[in-house]
């Protein structure tokens, strides 16, 4: 994934693949700017390690059919010091930075095929459609040289991926996810990218049956089972899974409210995205620190009617640390108009 606000997708995908048969070998960063990063997340799980050796990394893939782990020095050591870098020189955007920085990381993993989730819209880096092909195409093409079957699925990051925004509770999300309660876009992205993964690697060539394998793995648990057991054999604490209050939370809570009724028009991940990093769940510089406990909770989506008074966001934050700060951007988030929005499709294009 190219990142985005809320985008969790990641965490799920790889054991629900997993699930169908798919070895998947998963190389990812931290948050870049206003997005959150998937090693921040996984990280909220008490004891998880992101920092296998690369023989580690191979018998976690071995005996659970997946791995998520950050960078090492053994592994595209330069991309890491170019990711630090990008965040602190205004070259997050980049779409010749994107496609090295994710594609070395795919090819030294050694994949024999790789499907890209390519984020669009206000909350990612690609705001517009034309780029975000742009960037697909790069990519792909960069994949296709290396001999690596690659292709790209682009999806809607205009608002924040299902409802939470923040590293623990986006954990929370996760699990809700494979357990079956979790929100519907989020599950529909996950069906579309996972799909394709079964396809690419061979298990179905049919596309009727690869879905019909991935509806399988998340509506039995077997997906949850093997995030489980991954969290398990990286050094995490597994109960988790079952017990919340394991993982790290915010102890005060303040609720955006509506300040007119009608209709919510639009709601601006990068703003929110911006107000949860704010709160303390994102980094300004390279080293800083970052609490996995506070975040933001999104209780209505773009469509949805509201009344003068109803809650929009929750902010999870401790102690009013940037209170005011995240409060302004997440009212500069939200419109609320007279007539509802045109529906978006959450896969707005493919490039294969």
């Amino acid at each position: 994934s190219t990142g985005g606000v809320g985008d969790k997708v990641s965490i799920d995908l790889a054991p629900v693949a997993a699930a169908c048969g798919v070895v998947v070998p998963k190389m990812s960063g931290r948050g870049l700017g206003h997005t959150g990063g998937t090693l921040d997340k996984l990280e909220s799980i008490p004891g998880y390690r992101i920092d296998l050796t690369i023989e580690e990394f191979k018998q976690v893939l071995r005996d659970v059919g997946t791995s998520i782990i950050g960078q090492t020095s053994a592994l595209a050591p330069a991309d890491k010091k170019m990711y630090a870098l990008r965040d602190v020189t205004a070259t997050v955007p980049s779409i010749p930075l994107i496609s090295a920085s994710i594609m070395s990381k795919k090819l030294a993993e050694g994949s024999s095929a790789l499907v890209l989730d390519v984020k669009c819209g206000d909350g990612a880096f690609m705001k517009e459609l034309p780029d975000a092909r742009a960037l697909a195409a790069s990519m792909v093409a960069i994949g296709t040289q290396a001999g690596v079957s690659t292709e790209s699925v682009i999806t809607d990051m205009s608002a924040p991926l299902g409802r939470s925004v923040g590293n623990a509770l986006e954990i929370i999300e996760c699990l809700e996810t494979l357990k079956g309660t979790g929100p519907a876009e989020l599950t529909s992205v996950i069906r579309v990218l996972a799909t394709r993964m079964v396809m690419l690697a061979g298990i179905d060539r049919d596309e009727s049956a690869a879905a019909r394998r991935v509806e399988e793995a998340l509506s039995s648990g077997r997906g949850l089972q093997v995030f489980s057991r991954l969290i398990e054999r990286q050094g995490g604490n597994a109960r988790v899974v079952d017990d919340y209050a394991l993982l790290p939370s915010a102890p005060d809570c303040e609720l955006l409210r509506a300040t007119r009724g009608g209709y919510i028009t639009a709601m601006h991940a990068e703003a929110i995205g911006r107000a949860s990093h704010a709160l303390g769940a994102g980094r300004s510089r390279v080293g800083d620190a970052i609490d996995h406990g506070v975040g933001i909770v999104v209780t209505t989506k773009p469509g949805d009617a509201v009344k003068a008074g109803d809650g929009l966001l929750e902010l999870h934050h401790r102690g009013g640390r940037n209170l005011e700060a995240a409060l302004a951007l997440c009212r500069e988030a939200i419109s609320i108009g007279d007539e509802p929005p045109a529906p978006r499709q959450k896969v707005l294009g493919e490039v294969r």
